[in-house]
């Protein structure tokens, strides 16, 4: 089966069952082709995503194997990867598909479908944390791994590195330069100190 995109164009052909009923529901996306194991990678609109999701789990990718996000490129878009797998009790090779959503780097918002998979919760939570990508409805959508006083996205291509951290280090950061300015003295005190025996 064929895929149209936006242009109307025809490009790669696509056989899975997700991109065949995103096609009959002229949900738009652009198919990107497949990966090194034959697992198609379509793209979809944010918008259209809650749509998908509910057509995925109903078509049978029933475990969202990982949820991913990356920063395409520097000051380019940012991208939302579900990999979605068909889990059967007979399925030697179940079918996979690998769906990727992009928005712009500034504001991304993309619907979170953890009301469809409930195990993409800490995943997507993880994906705001690194990249900044707000989930929108999302049921608890705060740092998992960064403390909360974090600013800004660490795994964003244009992320530049703070001299500290948090507020101990900058303590600790101060701690230190006071030490090694106080030093010399006190090594020269208490040496003074003991040559007279105190």
């Amino acid at each position: 089966m064929s895929i149209i995109n936006n242009n109307g164009d025809s490009n790669i052909e696509m056989r899975g069952r997700l991109p065949a009923w995103s096609t009959r529901h002229s949900l738009a996306h652009r198919p990107l082709g497949s990966d090194y194991r034959g697992v198609e990678i379509p793209q979809v609109k944010a918008g259209d995503w809650p749509s998908i999701a509910v057509a995925s789990y109903a078509c049978g990718f029933n475990y969202p194997r990982s949820q991913c996000a990356y920063d395409a490129a520097p000051g380019g878009s940012l991208a939302s990867v579900y990999h979605l797998t068909e889990v059967r009790d007979d399925a030697d090779q179940p079918e996979e598909v690998c769906t990727k959503v992009f928005v712009p780097r500034k504001d991304p918002r993309i619907p979170s479908v953890c009301w469809v998979w409930k195990s993409s919760n800490f995943q997507e939570r993880e994906s705001y944390d690194m990249l900044g990508i707000t989930y929108e409805s999302h049921p608890h959508l705060q740092r998992i791994l960064m403390p909360g006083s974090r600013l800004g996205w660490p795994l964003r291509k244009d992320y530049v590195v703070p001299d500290f951290y948090e507020l101990q280090d900058a303590y600790r950061i101060g701690t230190e330069a006071k030490l090694k300015a106080i030093l010399p003295l006190a090594n020269s005190v208490s040496f003074y100190l003991i040559l007279c025996g105190r």
